[in-house]
Order: C-alpha cells, then structure tokens, then sequence
C-alpha cells in the first residue's frame, strides 16, 4: 500500500547484535520448540486416525475432519478477505494528509509509526480474525452436515406448513450464516472506521466536515449491510417463533406460537423486516447522495418501531386481550404444542384406561393363583445385591462388579425367566501391586458373567446362582470369557508382546494369557510408539522393553465411550448392560437422535429428566451429553460392543427416524440395517431406560389431550420420591416381566408409578412393552386411578409398613448389633382391579458386609405380609391371615390395627418373655453369621420367627399387658429408612 503524506522520520539508533553464539543457540531452541508444538498436534492427530482405522470407521473421521477443515477455511477465509478488503479500501480512499489541527499532528506518530509495518500489520490482523472465525465455523461441523444431508419429515408445522425439517436441519444453518454475517459487517465496520480516522478520513475534533465524502460512501454501505442483515434476521425470527422457549403457566418449557406470538410478534416481525430494507436502501443511497441525514432518521425510526411494534404492542395484548380471557386465547394454541409434542418424545399412542384401584374380585384362592400369572416378581434387586456378587463371585481382589447389576432375560428349561446379571470386570484398585507393568501389561482383562435368578433366593437369602465360579459355568453354556472392554476399564491396556497377562488364578495357580485378538492399534512402529508416548504423557511406551513384536494398546474402552466416538451424532444412554450373544459377551448400549428444533414441541434438559435415586449415587449411569436440551428423541440406534474384541457395530431400530436418515447420509456405511440384527440378539434388546423416563416426565403433563384440562393443570402428576432411601430423588424405573389389564400373557416391561402433584396418593401406573420379540413393542400403557378413591402411592405404603407394629419390631431386631436393614425396589403389579406392592428386604448382618435377602413386604387390598420369603407372603396376604393396614394417622399417632391369631398351646406368660427369646434368637443368628455356619443361622431364623409369633399372641391375648407389650419395645421410625 503506498503512502501519501507520511511524515519525517527521526534518527535511526544502532542497536547492539547478540553474538553468533547465542544467534545459534536461540534458532535452535525456537526450531527445537516449533517441531516440539508440531509434534504434538501430530501425535493427537495421528493417534486419532489410528484408533478409528483399527475399529474400522476411518470413514467418520476423515468425514469430521474434512468437514471441519473445509468450514475453517472457506469461513476463515472470508472473514479475512472482509475485514482485509475493509482496511485496504479505507487506506486507498483516504484524504492526502496536512497537519493542519492538534489531532492530525497527534496521529502523525502513529501513522509514522506504522508505515513500515503497513504490509505485516494488515496480513495479522486479517489472519488473526480469520483464525478466530475458521475456529468458530469448524465447531458448525454438525449443523452443515444436517443442512446439506437433511432429508424430509413428511410433516408440517401448523403455523407456516413449512416440512420440519426447515426448522430441524435449515433454519439452525441460515441462523449460524447470518450471526457470520453479523460479524463480518461489524468487525469490517470497526476496522474501517478506524482506517479512515488513523489517515484522516473521520475527524473528531478538526474544524470542517466530520468525514470525506469517500468515507461516507465507505461506511454508509457497510451500515447498510448491517441494516439488510438485520432485516433477515426479522425474517427469520418469524420462523424462530415455532421453536422459541418461553414460560408459560402450563408448562415450564414451554415451544411455539401462543396467541401474543401470532397475533403480535408475527405481524411486528414482518413490519419491523419492511423498515429494516427501507432503512438498509438509505444506507446505500448515500453512495449518491453523499449525506447520512436520511439514512440516520431512518435508523432511528427503526430503533423506535423495534421498541414500540416489537415491544410494546406485544405487552398490550398480552395485558389486555389475552390476560382477561386467557383459556379461550391460548387453547387452539395449547392443541397444537399437545399434538407437536406427544409426537416428538413418541408418546401420541400411549394408551390411558381408567382402572379401579380396588380388587374386585372377593375370592382370596383365586387371586392367590392369579398373583403367579400377573407377573414374575423379582425379589432380587440388581441395585442391592451387586455387594453380594461381590463377596461371593469376586474370587480374587483385582475383580469388580458395577455398583448397579442389570436385569435380563434368559431361558431355562425352556421357560424365559428374569436374570440378574453382571460382568466380572478388572478392579484396578485391588491389583495387589501397582506399577506400571501391573497396571498397564499384566493386569488387561476381567473374566467371566455372573448370573441369578431375579424370582428367587436361596435358604440363606443368597442369589440363586445360574452362572458362577471362575472359569464361569452354569446355564449359559460356553462363550469367550475375557472382558477386555466394560464399564470399569477405564485405562489403557498394552498386550499381544512379550509380556504375558494374568488370566485367572485358580486352586492350581497363576494361569497366564496373550491377546490374540485384533483390536487396538499395532506399536511395533517406532512412529506409532513416540505418538502415543507423547498423546499418553508416558514416556516409558517409547523404549519399554516391555513392547515388541505383537504388542497392541488398547484404550477408549468403556462401551459408552466407544460408540460416543464412533458416532459423535448419537447420544448414549447411561445404562449399557452386558448379554452373552452367539458365544461371545456383547455389551448392548442404546443410542439416540434427538433435536432442538421440532415446531410446537416443548423442550426437555436430558440430564435433569433422565435422573433418579440411581444416577445420584453412580455417575456411570448417567446419560451421555446429558445437557442437551431438546424436543424430539428416539431411540434410533441399538449399538454392541464386544467384550473381548472391542468391535462396535450399529444397527438402525428406527427406519422412519429422518434424523438417523440424515446422519446416515452424512456418514454412510456406518449403520447396519435392522435385517443385521441376529434373534439371538434381539432376545436380549430391550426398551432403553432413559428415553423410558424422559417420555414419563413428559407424561406427567402431557398425558391428557384437551388444552382446557392442560391449561388448568387438575391433571398434572409427578414421579414420586424413592421412598427406599433417602436421596430425595425420583424412583427409578423397574424391569419386571408382568400383565397388564389388556395383555393375555407377561411381557418383559418398564414401569413406574405417577402420584398427583404435591400429593403422595397414586394416581397412575405405567408400563412400557420392553420386549422386541413381541408385537406391540414400545407401546405405553397408562392406568389411571379415578380421583374420588384414595390409593397409597409408594411412599405411603412404604410408611405403612414401617408403622406396623409387628413389623417395626422385627426390622428393630434385624437391625440390632451392627447390622443394617435395606430395602429393595418397591415393585407394583396391577392385579384383578387392585395393585400388588411388593418389596424384598436385605440385611447385612455381623460380620457379613453384603446383603442378604431375609423378608419380603407385601401388601394388597388393604392387607399386608412380612414374611420370610415371597410365597409365604402372598399366601397370608390371600389367605386373609395378613394384616390389614391403613395409611398414618396426621397426628402422627399408631392405632392397633392387629387382627387376633389364633390362640397358641405354648404362649408365654408375657409378652416380655417372647421378646427376650427373640432377641437371643436373633443374638444367635448373628454369632452364626460370623461363623459362616448356615445352618445354625437357619435354626436361630426359625427360632426368632417363632419367638415374634408368639409375642403377637401374647400380646392379643392381654398376657402381660401391665408389664410389657411390643407397643412398649422400641421400634423403627416410621420414616427412619422410607
């Protein structure tokens, strides 16, 4: 750029040069600094591409990286060329320069200062903005892909018929153009302005015009690109309006038109876009006119008419059309967000019946039989019992089970039966010696699946155990049983070298093991050993002896964490479970499309729908990206990972999805279709829990249809508190092969119960087909409990049960010593009109540090049971010996709601005698415990339950009323463990 009117310039200082010496060592340690900086961006780039060519998805990296490269420099570049071109033009057309006020000669240092540089300053600040802005476009990766692949929805919005995908895939990338635009013409604009007053094109404080007529021209057109741009941002803003938030009394979250929007915001915005163009037509217009009075006053009635059209008028209709008649305004409106959004989150089908909630049928047998066809009850919760596979599958310390074991099904002798079961996984903790060799060569793998049944439990109250020991045997027959990828691995592992692995241990030994699969990336390359050096910060992989021919690391080896890379578009469940396959352990995770941008659909945060009592203590369970917020969701992808091998493989469950369509698009070859999927695997696929509890969220609002009843928000629910513990966080759901009113058969399914708002009676039950195997998979179904009879919800009942009498004193003696007392999950099951509560009871007793299953709750129509095992439960309660139970009084007092026993031949002279047998019953229980003697702890249980018997005849009988009953004996709070 050549200059006009530079200044003189002053005497030039001869500074000292450093010594060739210290020249040579400073250009070496900056080239030494420069490849160390380069090789590092190499070795995360280079590990990057090795990792995804050796789970064979190169193709969704070089597609990201392409993508992102691409969108950094064509957006990059743009921003560059803008403000450059901004500089130039402005240096080009300035005024030849006199110094003719202060202010000149003031900017005379600068323009002397600069003039040398001139060339080198342009070239970094346009390469500076332009870093800025690639870095900025390159994070849209996922937004141009969507636009360019996006594909049809085959609906239409109810405002615009617009197909959902403008709003789902284009809108999200015109909106991203036009913020680009938005920053190109303002930072062009600042640059500018800043041009024509450092060379005198704008003045300040000289006398004469305050700019060039160039200048004018100059920065007039750039106002007025501004100004256009803003007009399109009107324009789409009227779109904006079937996907914008706001609060609204019915719903916190709350999308789309209401009456204010389309009968004022709507209009607003199109006339608020008509000044925009007229104003931006001023702008330019200056070119001629060579003035910005007009283009000013217009600027500033579009500033007005932003205020008073866009906001105020607004703000009177809402006052005064809609507040005084708000049911009749907003109720089309409300229709239209029922509709929009019960088809987003796929509950539009669910099926809501009206059910008694009071059994009615009066033949006690014949329920009695109608119990074992109602449902498999499962009495081993896999969120308690996971310290019990512990203790007695672990075997060696260096093995671990997750906190939460999971529950599905498997087949015995020929019946299909709920399973709990969990993997054997490492446990870097107990390695007995941790190292680097320990940590990373010798200890690669967990072994073997554990499995019991979920109905049953054994004399003891241990599992019942269908696969066990190590090597693992049992019913599931012979599969690989090295677990090499699970939810604990959460490091890197190097085999297949020289190094030999612990396998297992057994009564003969140390058994060793060498890799022999394929997975992980190959280190016999020296290259591939220093970038993983450098991508690890572990420098011993560069020149362990350790490594050599056949050695192989393995990492990202957690299944969410494989398939969160293998497809970034997915989000992933928080509840990947295990399944032995077709001889091999896949871990099964479910995936899922979702978006922000579905028209009318109200939205939902992942992570607060998605959380219960069960994510508040374990973080793994938790959902991938679980900030997200969205309006549309499914279940689109079912995804395996092999335990042993690290292969991921997608398969898509739900073809109408136009989102997994689009992503498909975007990355081909990556899904596999349904077809893929093997029936040996399909038995174990199951409706995910997540998607299960952001659809009952939804649910608790959006389960009525008519926009009056929602309006009025009478029908609105909640997902009541876990009564079992005291997180104060939502119950979560259960996994329960059972009947519902309107199935001839069990079906595998997820359920939960609804309580009104602010109220702990039930007022709904619902139940999800988690079977695939069967017709009507995915289908919802609501029974909805009439509002004029009161049902206990969970936590009333679990408080009943606390408050009995009888039952309060054995859960006291349980818990004496240092044992304590855990409640499983508290399962309903719909039968004959009524709702059967059913809840086991665990103690960890003595020096036993696990729990074991000692007595199962159960309640229905009125009557209740505590007993030793399932059976015996249900046969007092239907055999009319349970005790009847009401909900606590207010006043927090007790009434004696015990029905008279029969008399007994040995009852005790008091009621104090029994309770001292009992105690020394359960005294000796406890000793028994410590001594791993089962059968002497089977004796001590037969003698504690004789001893409460007894009591309670005492007790009816008036025996020792004066001195001591069980009323009188300390018991458990009623909420003391609820």
């Amino acid at each position: 750029m050549p200059d006009r009117g530079g200044g003189p310039t002053g005497p030039r200082i001869r500074v000292g040069r450093p010594s060739r010496r210290v020249r040579t060592l400073l250009m070496t340690l900056g080239v030494l600094a420069v490849l160390g900086m380069v090789f590092t961006m190499f070795a995360g780039f280079w590990t990057d591409w090795l990792w995804y060519r050796s789970v064979d998805y190169s193709s969704v990296f070089t597609t990201t990286l392409s993508t992102k490269i691409g969108l950094f420099f064509v957006f990059g570049l743009l921003m560059a060329v803008s403000v450059g071109f901004n500089i130039w033009l402005a240096h080009r057309l300035r005024p030849p320069l006199s110094a003719m006020s202060m202010e000149q000669q003031n900017l005379d240092r600068y323009r002397m200062g600069i003039a040398p540089y001139k060339k080198w300053l342009l070239l970094g600040i346009t390469a500076l903005v332009g870093l800025i802005a690639g870095a900025s476009a390159s994070s849209q990766w996922r937004t141009w892909l969507m636009w360019v692949n996006g594909v049809s929805f085959g609906e239409k919005d109810p405002q615009f018929n617009l197909d959902v995908s403008f709003y789902a895939f284009d809108l999200p990338w015109y909106r991203f153009l036009l913020g680009f635009g938005f920053a190109a013409a303002i930072l062009g604009l600042i640059a500018a302005a800043l041009t024509h007053y450092l060379y005198g094109g704008l003045r300040i404080t000289s006398p004469g015009a305050r700019a060039t007529a160039a200048a004018t021209g100059h920065l007039s057109v750039l106002l007025g690109i501004f100004v256009a741009l803003k007009a399109v941002a009107y324009w789409l803003d009227r779109y904006g309006l079937a996907v914008k938030s706001s609060d609204f009394k019915a719903t916190d979250s709350w999308t789309g038109l209401r009456y204010v929007d389309a009968n004022a915001y709507l209009p607003a915005k199109t006339i608020l876009f008509c000044i925009a163009v007229i104003c931006a037509l001023l702008f330019f217009a200056t070119l001629w006119r060579r003035t910005w009075q007009l283009p000013v006053i217009g600027f500033g009635l579009m500033v007005l008419s932003a205020i008073l059209i866009g906001g105020l008028y607004p703000a009177i209709v809402q006052k005064f059309q809609v507040q005084p008649n708000e049911q009749a305004k907003e109720a089309p409106y409300v229709e239209k967000n029922l509709a929009a959004t019960r088809e987003a989150y796929g509950i539009d089908d669910s099926q809501v019946t009206e059910y008694p909630g009071i059994a009615e049928t009066k033949d006690q047998a014949k329920l009695r039989d109608d119990v074992t066809d109602a449902a498999s009850i499962r009495i081993m919760d896999p969120n308690i019992v996971s310290p019990t596979f512990q203790q007695l599958q672990q075997i060696r310390n260096y093995y671990a089970f997750p906190t939460n074991l999971d529950v599905d099904r498997y087949a015995k002798d020929g019946k299909e039966q709920d399973t709990v079961i969990g993997l054997r996984e490492l446990n870097y903790a107990g390695i007995p010696k941790r190292n680097w060799i320990n940590d990373h060569f010798r200890y690669t793998h967990g072994y073997g699946v554990v499995a019991a049944e979920g109905t049953t439990a054994d004399s003891g109250g241990r599992p019942a155990f269908t696969e066990s020991d190590l090597p693992s045997k049992g019913d599931l027959g012979t599969y690989e049983q090295r677990v090499y990828y699970g939810e604990r691995t959460t490091t890197y592992s190097i085999v297949g070298g020289p190094q030999k692995e612990i396998d297992y241990s057994d009564d003969s030994g140390e058994k060793t093991y060498s890799y022999k699969g394929d997975s992980g990336v190959n280190l016999e390359n020296p290259v591939n050993r220093a970038a993983y050096a450098v991508a690890f910060g572990e420098p011993q992989i560069l020149y362990s002896g350790a490594i050599g021919e056949g050695s192989r690391i393995l990492y990202n080896r957690t299944p969410k964490e494989r398939v969160e890379a293998i497809a970034p578009w997915l989000t992933i469940d928080g509840d990947a479970y295990p399944a032995v396959v077709g001889g091999r352990i896949q871990w099964i995770v479910d995936a899922y499309t979702t978006t922000n941008g579905y028209p009318y659909a109200s939205r939902t945060t992942l992570g607060d729908t998605t959380a219960d009592s069960l994510t508040a203590t374990n973080d793994q369970r938790a959902v991938v990206a679980q900030q997200n917020q969205v309006n549309y969701i499914r279940n689109s992808v079912k995804a395996t990972v092999d335990a042993y091998s690290g292969e991921v493989k997608l398969y898509q469950w739900d073809t109408q999805d136009p989102v997994l369509k689009t992503w498909m698009k975007a990355f081909p070859d990556t899904v596999q279709p349904r077809s893929e999927i093997s029936q040996d695997l399909m038995a174990h696929l199951r409706y995910p829990q997540d998607l299960f509890k952001v659809q009952r969220e939804l649910l608790t609002r959006y389960h009525v249809k008519d926009a009056n009843t929602f309006l009025s928000g009478s029908e609105v629910w909640q997902v009541p508190d876990d009564p079992t513990n005291k997180t104060g966080d939502a119950v979560p759901p259960y996994y329960l092969s059972m009947k519902m009113p309107d199935q001839n058969e069990q079906v595998f399914s997820l359920t939960t119960t609804f309580t009104p708002n602010g109220r702990d009676n039930l007022s709904a039950f619902m139940a999800v087909n988690a079977d695939p195997g069967t017709q009507d998979y995915g289908k919802i179904r609501i029974l909805k409990l009439p509002t004029s009879t009161t049902v206990s919800g969970p936590k009333q009942v679990q408080s009943q049960f606390n408050s009995q009498q009888d039952i309060a004193e054995t859960i006291r003696l349980l818990r004496g010593g240092d044992s304590e007392v855990e409640y499983g999950n508290l399962l309903t099951v719909p039968l004959d009109g009524g709702l059967l509560y059913v809840e086991p009871v665990y103690v960890r007793g003595g020096g036993l540090k696990y729990p074991l299953l000692r007595k199962v709750l159960v309640t229905y129509g009125g009557q209740t049971a505590f007993e030793d095992t399932l059976e015996q439960a249900l046969d007092k309660v239907f055999g009319g010996e349970g005790t009847p139970v009401e909900p606590p009084a207010d006043d927090g007092t007790e009434e004696d709601e015990g029905t008279t026993p029969p008399p007994s031949t040995e009852q005790p002279s008091t009621v104090q005698e029994a309770l001292e047998d009992a105690q020394k019953a359960f005294e000796a229980g406890q000793e028994a415990l410590k001594n791993n003697d089962w059968e002497a702890y089977g004796r001590a249980q037969k003698d504690l339950e004789e001893a409460l018997r007894k009591a309670e005849e005492a007790q009816a009988g008036g025996a020792g009323g004066a001195r001591s009953s069980p009323r009188a004996a300390p018991s458990a709070s009623p909420g003391s463990n609820s």
